[in-house]
């Protein structure tokens, strides 16, 4: 049987190459809660190989700092301007890079899915995904960021949270409608003749 997990620790990233978004959350147990959440502010500096330098020391002190588990990013979006995409592309690698400088393991969501996930609607605006986190992990309004590229990487933490299910409690369902009717016959209904 295996153990549910007591504490785990997942840090999310929202790349980005003028403002990288992380979040941190706990998970004891099955409750998830927010342990820190900003952004790396890189619009001052304009050599991008500085940005990416800056992206990798930024996040080693984060995944320092907080030390977590596993990390989720967020999965570049595909638009019309492939400049940006690479751009894009190269800071989540650099992010990823000192992730896997940590052994720590990674997973990349599209960003559909995190809207999916966190709102039930896979065409959210970042407003009602920063709205919908607020109201799940309690947060008062003081406590949500400026940039909401912050709370788009707590979202991305929080739907890898999601995507873990639940611990593995060593009970097995039944295998078909007929095995679970025999025996649970307490809990269907008998068809009156």
């Amino acid at each position: 049987m295996i153990k549910p997990v007591v504490e785990k620790i997942i840090l999310g990233i929202d790349p980005g190459t003028n403002v990288m978004g992380y979040g941190v959350i706990k998970v004891e147990g099955t409750k998830p809660s927010i342990v820190t959440m900003g952004v790396i502010d890189m619009r001052k500096e304009s050599d991008m190989y500085l940005k990416l330098g800056h992206i990798f020391q930024r996040v080693n002190g984060i995944i320092d700092s907080y030390l977590p588990d596993e990390m989720a990013i967020e999965a570049p979006f595909f638009g019309k301007n492939v400049q940006s995409m690479l751009k894009l592309g190269r800071a989540q690698g650099v992010a990823i890079a000192a992730a896997i400088n940590h052994s720590v393991p990674i997973t990349e969501y599209a960003p559909m899915k995190i809207k999916m996930a966190i709102t039930g609607n896979g065409n959210a605006s970042k407003e009602q995904v920063a709205g919908m986190l607020q109201r799940m992990l309690h947060l008062d309004q003081s406590d949500m960021p400026k940039f909401l590229d912050a709370t788009d990487a707590l979202a991305a933490a929080y739907c890898h949270y999601l995507q873990m299910g639940r611990p593995d409690t060593g009970k097995k369902g039944p295998k078909s409608w007929k095995e679970f009717i025999s025996s649970n016959p307490d809990k269907v209904l008998k068809r009156k003749e």
